[in-house]
């Protein structure tokens, strides 16, 4: 999967330049509820129930300052990627104990026809792991710069 392949699981209802919540539990509220006021979710208590429940197996938190909270729910009738900016950073007990500043929600069906949940989420992993990259989304201001730099 290419970079390019991401930007059909992005939408502009979903992206948030900068976050309002100042905690995790803030940030994890004020993503699940883009995602229902943008249709894409039927259930919020249903989403966060999954999110916090993945969230204690181990932060989702990988390191850099990015926080990729994800799982699949049976709210969301598909796979979808919120994003969330937090210039001040959030304390999400990451591998690497700093703070977080990019927050990628990945939510995604519990079956789907054509599997993409992970390759999605692999490639999106992949991505922020480039320092150059990773960089470049802490200066988007609106949702057509965000997704140039997945064009190009």
């Amino acid at each position: 999967m290419e970079k390019i392949e991401l930007v059909p699981y992005f939408n502009e209802s979903l992206f948030i330049p900068t976050l309002r919540a100042k905690t995790k539990e803030g940030v994890l509220e004020e993503l699940v509820d883009r995602f229902v006021e943008a249709r894409f979710l039927r259930n919020p208590t249903i989403a966060l129930e999954m999110i916090h429940r993945r969230e204690q197996l181990g932060s989702t938190g990988i390191g850099h300052g990015i926080a990729i909270p994800h799982g699949r729910t049976t709210a969301a009738a598909d796979v979808m990627i919120a994003f969330g900016h937090s210039k001040n950073g959030i304390d999400w007990q990451a591998m690497d104990d700093h703070p977080v500043h990019l927050i990628f929600m990945v939510l995604a069906p519990p079956q789907e026809l054509n599997n993409r949940y992970l390759p999605v989420l692999g490639r999106l992993v992949e991505v922020l792991s480039e320092p150059r990259q990773r960089d470049k989304f802490h200066t988007v201001t609106t949702f057509s710069d965000f997704i140039n730099l997945l064009k190009n």
